[in-house]
């Protein structure tokens, strides 16, 4: 029997409490084995903020997922130069990892965005997508998603930039950790 491990992509700048949920949840409800949050090195749909270092990101991110041993990080998209594409990375992954059945997991924007992604019909063929609800979209699409409900927290790591940058606090929506390294490294004043 192939383990079944979930893949969860994004820039994690920074990683959140909504990043968390939706990973425990899924990993709950899909009854998978595994949870990889699998960091962009440059994400093809948008701009990534170059003052914090790809470094920074995956320090947050290990510290976001430290203490469950059932969530790990994938680094297969840092190693590699330019855009990062899922097609690419999964059929890397699937070479590298025969007795593993991957799904990847998207937000209720990712969803009805899947049409635009690069070569979809191919990597429909090639992994399971499982797709979590988010406040105000539509969840609605032609291509083969599992739905999953999980608690609807309207969270995103720009968010949490913004109130940075305005002198806010982002406790409670961070985890401690990410918070501490936050205001110790200064990101996003």
């Amino acid at each position: 029997m192939k383990k079944k491990v979930g893949l969860l992509g994004g820039t994690f700048n920074p990683p959140h409490m909504g990043h968390l949920v939706i990973a425990e949840q899924v990993l709950e409800k899909a009854q998978l084995d595994e949870i990889r949050f699998l960091p962009n090195h440059v994400p093809p749909h948008k701009q990534v903020d170059d003052r914090v270092s790809v470094n920074q990101r995956l320090l947050m991110l290990e510290a976001a997922i430290k203490g469950n041993p059932r969530f790990s990080i994938e680094k297969i998209e840092l190693e590699r130069e330019g855009a990062s594409y899922t097609y690419d990375t999964i059929k890397l992954l699937m070479e590298r990892e025969e007795n593993i059945e991957f799904s990847f997991i998207i937000g209720g924007d990712m969803i009805e965005y899947l049409p635009k992604w690069h070569k979809i019909d191919e990597l429909q063929n090639m992994v399971k997508f499982i797709g979590v609800n988010r406040p105000s979209y539509l969840h609605e699409t032609s291509y083969d998603v599992q739905l999953i409900e999980v608690p609807a927290i309207d969270l995103s790591s720009s968010y949490i930039r913004q109130r940075v940058n305005q002198g806010q606090s982002v406790r409670y929506l961070v985890p401690d950790e990410v918070y501490r390294f936050i205001k110790g490294e200064k990101l996003y004043e």
